[in-house]
This record gives structure tokens, sequence and C-alpha cells, in this order.
């Protein structure tokens, strides 16, 4: 396999990744396991309470899944962009995946920042890496 398969099949790999994760937070940001890996690195920055009360789990648990569905769809199009356009090099593919992690990156991780939610900036930077890391090795592919 050479390299630029390897990178067009990674970014379709993440996009999923990103699909599915997007479901999850969407479909179990209460549970157990959501508790642990994300609510437990989140809630303290904004509650200090040990329980948080039922509004504020019921708002928690409408705006995960709404972010959820959003993650969702934006893994869906990295995928399917990947997969359709960016593996037969046509240009607006790189340029679409470039452009719309570099608004997502810069978007979310100053508000995070702003926020103190180191947590979301730390996973924001891994992600970024995921998907920058196979757009710069596939960069010289697209440069007509």
């Amino acid at each position: 396999m050479n390299s630029f398969s390897f990178w067009q099949k990674w970014l379709v790999a993440v996009g999923g990744f990103l699909a599915v994760f997007g479901l999850f937070l969407t479909v179990f940001s209460q549970s157990a396991l959501m508790d642990f890996i994300f609510n437990r690195q989140i809630d303290p920055v904004f509650w200090q309470a040990e329980e948080l009360s039922h509004n504020t789990k019921q708002f928690q648990a409408w705006i995960y899944g709404v972010l959820g569905a959003v993650i969702a769809g934006w893994g869906t199009s990295i995928a399917f962009v990947a997969q359709y356009a960016f593996k037969p090099r046509e240009k607006w593919a790189w340029n679409c995946i470039a452009s719309g992690v570099l608004v997502w990156y810069v978007a979310d991780t100053a508000i995070s920042a702003f926020f103190s939610v180191t947590f979301n900036v730390v996973f924001n930077t891994i992600t970024l890496l995921l998907l920058a890391i196979p757009l710069g090795c596939t960069r010289k592919h697209f440069s007509k």
C-alpha cells in the first residue's frame, strides 16, 4: 500500500470513528462510561456540587446530545469526502477537510481554553493531529 492510500484510508477511519463517537455521545452522555471518561473531566469546571441537579443533568444530556449529533455528522462528512473525492485526488476534497478542521479546531479550542476546559483542549489537539498528519502527508498529491 502506498503512502497516499494509507493516509486516505486513515482519514476515512478517523471520520468513521468521529461518527461513532458522536452517536455514542448523543445516546449515552449520561451513562456511567461517559461519566468516567468525559463528564468527570468537564463537570468540575462548571459545577462545584458533588451531585448535579436534575435540571442540570437534563440540560447536559440535551447539549451533549446536540454536540454528539454534530460530531457524528462532521465525522460522516469527513469519511465520505475522504472516500469518494479525496481518494481520486480532487483538490477541493483536501481543501474541504483541511478548512473544516481548521475552523473547528480554532473555534472549539479557543472557547474551551477561554472556559478553562483543559480536557477538551487536549482532546481537540489529539483529534487535530489525527486529521492534520494525513493532510500534511498528502498535500503534495493535490498541488497541480
